[in-house]
């Protein structure tokens, strides 16, 4: 094969996992070939939210104060209601004490994914060997029970093959990477289907995230995340399992809660959606699929790694292409390009964030139970004490572990 079309290593898809590893892997001079199947910039379905932990990344790499300059909703908190229709509101805490990922001055944002993901790319695309946009990689092509390499079909539909030491999976929850090496099942216990349509002009939005755990909606809920210039994502996201169960149509369901929930009916008066309604699957943490094995690793979507409670994805896909990177240089060091080397990928992976996702996967699992959100929501709307706590919990992982355990409920009775 030819010199040229050879690399140490191929990141296979330029979203937020993929566009962090190449940077991570190229500011140490690794010649990275990255490739995604579309042009940028271009949409990808999403809630839109930037958590603290991507920001932490895009501090790392450099970026970070360009955020400000982007289409943004600026967002200062969460609201949530409850089934009975209880609201309140959550500011997200300033300065906390704990957590790895810090929102110092009590501020987030929502950001659509096609200026987001552009910004990662285009600053991505500086810093590789190599990219290229439009092209769409069929397969893998594999030497002695090890990943080598990839074929494809560039925009003109020519079909060509890349060589490389590593192949990293970055292409998304559908991932083909994945997908050739039989790790792409589907658990539907363990996977969201949702749906993401934009609006304008919604009555009585506050700057703040709205989770809404809605009847109809249970056991999921509704969502309204503010954007610019007066726009919002609404969407809504269930457990595959349970709207296969019960023959659930989403995107029925979506319009009627917002003809005919008491929450919304008002507020959508004089809205105007913009966008078609687009849905997404979003495979969950909560589920360990293998990550790595000869020759490649996988990582963001590709690597389930969803937030199970929050449906967020962007800080572990982020997280996860930071953390390949760092045994991707090792084993180039090594020159040992094995599962015995980068394992070490999938150990520290699962060490960062298993903890956080069990949380998550036992939150989901209180979420399903009715009484349990109205009473903590009503506590919360009634009680200065019980929002700071769950305000807390919005800023770090240890906070958030009070909310799986008997005593913290039990203390809530006597709060």
């Amino acid at each position: 094969m030819d010199k040229l079309n050879e690399f140490d290593v191929i990141v296979v898809g330029a979203g937020p996992s993929g566009s962090t590893c190449a940077s991570f892997l190229a500011k140490n001079n690794v010649k990275v070939l990255l490739l995604d199947k579309a042009v940028f910039p271009r949409d990808k379905t999403c809630g839109d939210a930037i958590s603290g932990k991507s920001l932490g990344i895009l501090k790392e790499l450099g970026w970070d104060k360009e955020i400000e300059s982007l289409p943004h909703g600026s967002v200062s908190g969460v609201l949530f209601s409850s089934p009975n229709g209880t609201i309140v509101n959550i500011p997200f805490p300033k300065n906390p004490k704990k957590g790895k990922y810090k929102r110092d001055d009590g501020k987030g944002y929502a950001i659509r994914r096609e200026i987001y993901d552009n910004f990662l790319f285009q600053h991505t695309k500086k810093l590789v060997h190599s990219y290229i946009e439009g092209f769409e990689v069929k397969g893998l092509i594999k030497e002695n029970n090890s990943v080598v390499g990839v074929k494809g079909i560039d925009s003109k539909g020519i079909e060509k093959e890349f060589k490389a030491k590593i192949v990293v999976g970055a292409d998304g929850a559908n991932s083909v990477v994945a997908t050739n090496l039989g790790l792409n099942k589907i658990i539907p216990d363990h996977h969201i289907t949702a749906l993401r349509a934009y609006y304008k002009n919604i009555a009585g939005c506050q700057g703040v995230i709205e989770i809404h755990f809605i009847e109809s909606m249970l056991p999921g809920y509704f969502w309204i995340f503010p954007l610019e210039n007066g726009l919002a994502n609404v969407g809504v996201g269930i457990i595959t399992k349970d709207i296969r169960k019960n023959k659930l149509d989403l995107k029925q369901a979506m319009f009627d809660a917002i003809k005919e929930d008491p929450l919304f009916k008002e507020r959508f008066k004089n809205a105007e959606m913009t966008s078609p309604v687009k849905g997404w699957t979003l495979p969950l943490g909560s589920f360990h699929r293998k990550l790595q094995g000869n020759g490649f690793v996988l990582v963001g979507d590709a690597a389930s790694l969803i937030d199970p409670f929050s449906g967020e994805g962007v800080g572990n896909a982020m997280t996860s292409g930071k953390l390949a990177s760092q045994t991707i240089l090792k084993a180039l060091e090594a020159k040992n390009y094995s599962s015995e080397i980068l394992k070490e990928y999938e150990k520290n992976l699962w060490a960062d964030l298993d903890g956080e996702l069990k949380t998550s996967y036992m939150l989901q699992k209180i979420g399903r139970i009715r009484f349990l959100l109205n009473f903590v929501v009503g506590k919360a709307a009634k009680k200065k004490k019980v929002q700071e706590v769950i305000s807390g919990m919005l800023a770090n992982e240890e906070a958030k572990k009070k909310f799986v355990s008997p005593w913290f409920f039990l203390k809530l009775l006597f709060t």
